[in-house]
């Protein structure tokens, strides 16, 4: 008894084994897009990865491919449009994970509206809040209509996409997110209508994106990061309202329905496999921009993204 006692006096005496941090800026405020992240925060799962991750919510959301190609954070959430358009400018960064495996930007129109397909927006004004690659959603959508981005009176409304739409400056808004927006013009009673632009002629695309300076990286952090992730997203997709619970426990402001709502609409949309990569998309997406003149030259899938996994 007294041996035992011993043992695990000494095994209480122990320092815990230190822990590797790393550095993640989100790509804005948090919100349920980011729910693995925060999961696997809440439930432990990166201490048990050996780390001890800073999530840093960006002042301007332009900061967070900037902080990581300045070897000021480890990792920043990014969106693959944006990686392909940052890396043909020399920016040193690529994608080493996926976060959001599905486009969430829409056009959106009311439910009840004037625009009952694309074709209908002819003469009519399009609000954006992002210029050149929105402009490249929208142009690719409306060719299939016939119509191009002459054709159309483009607005820009400053981030305010669902209010410009609901109180009727625009006619259409590209840029909202399915997950987001239309919940919340189905709460204030104006319910709205997705145009989804992988059904319009544009290739399909990761959302939301991990990305690293590939001259810095620690591969094997990241690969940990990414494993722990992974599991927060299974805990997610086995237990959405528990896994809710938890996720809005720790952000009280995040605490009603809008968030809620979307919160469950997000759970289909996240990477089940954080770390694999399918090429065939980056290729694919690389050449759509290269075509609307958006990047000059297709650049090869490696220089854009990397499977660490296969490494």
């Amino acid at each position: 008894m007294i041996g035992r006692l011993t043992t695990l006096a000494l095994l209480a005496a122990t320092p815990a084994v230190a822990q590797d941090e790393m550095t993640v800026v989100l790509d804005w405020f948090v919100n349920p897009d980011h729910g693995p992240i925060i999961i696997a925060q809440e439930q432990g799962y990166f201490a048990d990865a050996g780390l001890k991750v800073e999530v840093i919510a960006p002042a301007d959301p332009a900061d967070p491919p900037k902080m990581a190609a300045a070897g000021r954070a480890e990792l920043a959430i990014s969106y693959q449009p944006q990686l392909h358009l940052q890396v043909a400018e020399g920016m040193p960064l690529v994608r080493v994970g996926t976060l959001v495996a599905t486009p969430l930007n829409c056009l959106l129109v009311l439910e009840d509206g004037p625009i009952d397909e694309i074709a209908d927006l002819e003469g009519r004004k399009v609000g954006f809040s992002v210029s050149g690659f929105e402009e490249a959603l929208l142009s690719a959508m409306l060719g299939q209509a016939g119509l191009g981005t002459a054709d159309v009176e483009p607005v820009n409304v400053n981030w305010s996409l669902s209010p410009a739409l609901m109180s009727g400056q625009v006619d259409a808004v590209i840029g909202a997110f399915r997950n987001f927006e239309l919940n919340q013009m189905e709460i204030e009673g104006v319910p709205g209508r997705c145009f989804y632009p992988e059904e319009q002629g544009v290739p399909t695309y990761d959302e939301l994106i991990y990305i690293a300076n590939p001259e810095t990286m620690d591969t094997d952090k990241i690969s940990r990061f990414l494993a722990a992730t992974e599991k927060a997203t299974q805990f997610i997709v086995n237990y959405p309202q528990e896994s809710w619970d938890i996720f809005s426990g720790a952000f009280a402001e995040l605490q009603d329905e809008l968030n809620e709502r979307a919160w469950a609409d997000t759970i289909p949309r996240f990477a089940l496999r954080p770390e694999a990569l399918d090429e065939g998309r980056y290729a694919r997406f690389e050449s759509f921009l290269n075509e609307a003149g958006l990047v000059q030259g297709a650049r090869p899938v490696a220089t854009l993204a990397v499977d660490l996994g296969a490494q």
